[in-house]
């Protein structure tokens, strides 16, 4: 039978995606990537935010059609807004033929072949299927989140912080470097805080230094680290590795104490500044790249000004930006002081264009160096890639003339030529 999944949100849940497509593909099934030709459809949602749980409602509408224009029998879905709202959903949405939360992939073979009545194998521990490209892929090192911040309804959905151990990641990058990947982004909700649960502080250094070390593997990412457990020797360690990349993640949120306190946000302004004014001083080629939201309740003209203006002082390469969004069962959903929708999006669409001026000038301070590229298109217009300064499914990317020599997955070199604030130019070397 053939099975046709949709995955939307975060690359966590996408690894979700991968590990389910593994335990499917284990039991018999095939996929397809046209919904109208499948007689399974899956689709694994984000309920992080407003936007998000809009656009995972729509695309299970979506694919319940398919049940009277396709093939489709069984209409599956998982992830973070099933596990939120399982029961609502269910009284609401009787086109669906299985709910599934977080952490119950196992369980699909076994339920699909119920609801057909089909023979269903012993469930067993299946290598993931990559959905990415094949030589790039992430390895999630922990789930749920010990941090309470007032916004974020990610504790409520996936629970406190589970760490897997350290040999156990270590095989799984191995691997996945066995099965040709040679990029690899490490993740979780907050990685600068793995191990705490399993070892009683924070490991990941360690764990960093044990993947350094993987035969295959050309560059290790580090993403979504917590700025109170970025430390010194946490970014030495980046810089000085084999095959460790010197990009830096760290969504920030904001930069005012006193919002950073009503946030639940650990850490400080003071302690942020020092992280940056480390990199500057010891590794000005770092990447940088942080989030930041705009709106807060109870943020003042003169807290956003101190927000644009810190992002003036200490630019980043990078900044994803969102608009405060009260959800559902968070500290922030009843705090007064609340902002108003025009408002904010006043206030992040002036951020955003402050930081397309500062991230065109950090990468117009690289044209004339020379990097490696990681190929990952090639057509008649260009030849697309990525060096180690742009992150997949998040940062910008490189284009060179087109080079019919080489194909997705291999590294070449080229010089940058060229720059506008996502993007560059370059020639190949």
């Amino acid at each position: 039978m053939n099975v046709g999944v949709i995955s939307l949100g975060c690359a966590k849940n996408q690894v979700d995606t991968q590990t389910m497509l593994g335990y499917l593909k284990s039991a018999g099934y095939t996929f397809t990537g046209e919904p109208e030709n499948a007689d399974i459809l899956i689709v694994n949602t984000c309920g992080f935010i407003t936007p998000a749980k809009e656009e995972s409602i729509d695309a299970i509408f979506e694919m319940a059609q398919y049940k009277e224009t396709g093939r489709c029998r069984l209409l599956v879905v998982t992830g973070c807004l099933s596990e939120r709202y399982r029961g609502e959903l269910i009284s609401e949405m009787p086109e669906v033929d299985i709910f599934l939360g977080v952490r119950e992939y196992e369980k699909l073979p076994k339920l699909i072949a119920e609801k057909l009545d089909l023979p269903c194998s012993p469930v067993i521990t299946p290598e993931r299927l990559l959905v990415t490209p094949p030589y790039r892929a992430y390895l999630r090192i922990g789930d749920g989140c010990n941090n309470r911040c007032a916004y974020c309804a990610i504790p409520l959905i996936r629970g406190n912080l589970i760490s897997t151990p350290i040999e156990q990641l270590v095989d799984e990058a191995k691997a996945l470097a066995g099965m040709g990947v040679t990029e690899l982004s490490v993740i979780a909700q907050d990685t600068s805080g793995y191990g705490k649960d399993l070892y009683g502080e924070p490991r990941l250094i360690p764990l960093l230094k044990e993947l350094d070390r993987i035969d295959g593997l050309k560059w290790i990412r580090l993403l979504y680290t917590y700025p109170d457990t970025v430390t010194p020797e946490l970014l030495d360690t980046l810089a000085q590795g084999q095959k460790l990349v010197p990009y830096l993640d760290m969504p920030l949120q904001h930069c005012n104490d006193d919002l950073l306190k009503r946030m639940h946000r650990r850490g400080s302004k003071a302690h942020i500044m020092r992280v940056l004014d480390h990199i500057r001083k010891h590794y000005p080629d770092f990447t940088l790249r942080t989030t930041m939201m705009v709106g807060f309740p109870g943020e003042t003209d003169a807290q956003f000004e101190e927000l644009m203006q810190f992002l003036r002082d200490y630019p980043f390469d990078r900044v994803g930006a969102f608009a405060f969004s009260p959800e559902e069962g968070t500290a922030a959903e009843t705090m007064p002081d609340q902002i108003s929708d025009g408002v904010k999006e006043a206030r992040l669409s002036a951020l955003m264009e402050q930081q397309q001026t500062i991230s065109k000038e950090r990468n117009e301070h690289w044209i004339g160096r020379e990097l490696t590229m990681l190929i990952e298109e090639t057509g008649m217009d260009g030849t697309y890639g990525r060096t180690i300064r742009e992150a997949p499914d998040a940062d910008g990317q490189v284009c060179v003339a087109p080079d019919y020599r080489h194909e997705p997955g291999q590294y070449i070199n080229v010089r940058l030529t060229g720059a506008d604030p996502y993007d560059m130019i370059g020639e190949c070397l």
